[in-house]
């Protein structure tokens, strides 16, 4: 993740900041993007992530690691949101 950033933008200051927006698990399977293509399409399709899609600075990414309790993966939908875009989205949804 991108540490935050603070840029001028005419008088205001206006911040940028990587947000988690999403998170879910795979469980021990031998392709694990494979099987998180279903939980990030659902994600894409739902009220938040047509949101986050139209309102990210950037296009969002996801970041995988072990799951070392269950033997799975656990997945993250990072979205870098700025001003009163990350405002909203921690007030809705954070």
């Amino acid at each position: 993740m991108t540490p935050p950033e603070w840029k001028i933008q005419g008088d205001r200051v206006v911040e940028y900041r990587d947000v988690v927006v999403h998170h879910f698990t795979v469980g021990d399977v031998e392709d694990p993007e494979l099987y998180a293509a279903i939980p990030i399409m659902k994600w894409q399709e739902s009220e938040q992530g047509q949101w986050v899609m139209q309102n990210a600075v950037e296009p969002p990414y996801y970041m995988r690691e072990t799951d070392h309790v269950s033997y799975g993966y656990r997945f993250a939908i990072v979205a870098r949101l700025a001003g009163a875009h990350l405002t909203f989205w921690k007030l809705k949804w954070g």
